[in-house]
């Protein structure tokens, strides 16, 4: 896949404060104008950059505490190159909240947050690259 390929949204009017998935690629995304290399947290209105899990499988329901903070009525969860399920512990905890849960892998997951942020919808995407 070329880097230089970049996705769209359809909404025009997002502020440009928003924070939108302007390209993908493994290993790297660009959010507005940012590249970020690492795992990352993703809100319309903020970043939270060098996510701690780097893997699937150190993903901890600690991590998600930070992107619940941001009160998401959807939490999407890029597994990496793979769509990966997460674990009981961690889908209790999201049930017992009332949020919207959907993981898929990192690259679905970057076109979904585009498409839910262009709806308004309180989207949070936490992407793992790996």
């Amino acid at each position: 896949m070329a880097y230089s390929k970049e996705m769209k949204i359809a909404k025009e009017n997002l502020s440009r404060e928003t924070k939108v998935i302007r390209a993908y690629a493994p290993g790297r995304i660009n959010v507005s104008d940012e590249l970020l290399t690492r795992s990352f947290i993703v809100a319309p209105d903020q970043v939270i950059a060098d996510w701690p899990p780097q893997r699937f499988e150190e993903l901890t329901a600690a991590h998600l505490d930070a992107a619940l903070a941001l009160e998401p009525e959807i939490l999407i969860i890029g597994t990496g190159a793979t769509q990966r399920f997460l674990p009981g512990e961690l889908l209790a905890k999201l049930a017992a909240k009332g949020i919207g849960l959907e993981t898929m892998d990192t690259a679905a997951a970057c076109r979904t947050y585009n498409i839910l942020l262009s709806e308004d919808r309180k989207v949070v995407a936490a992407i793992l690259m790996i």
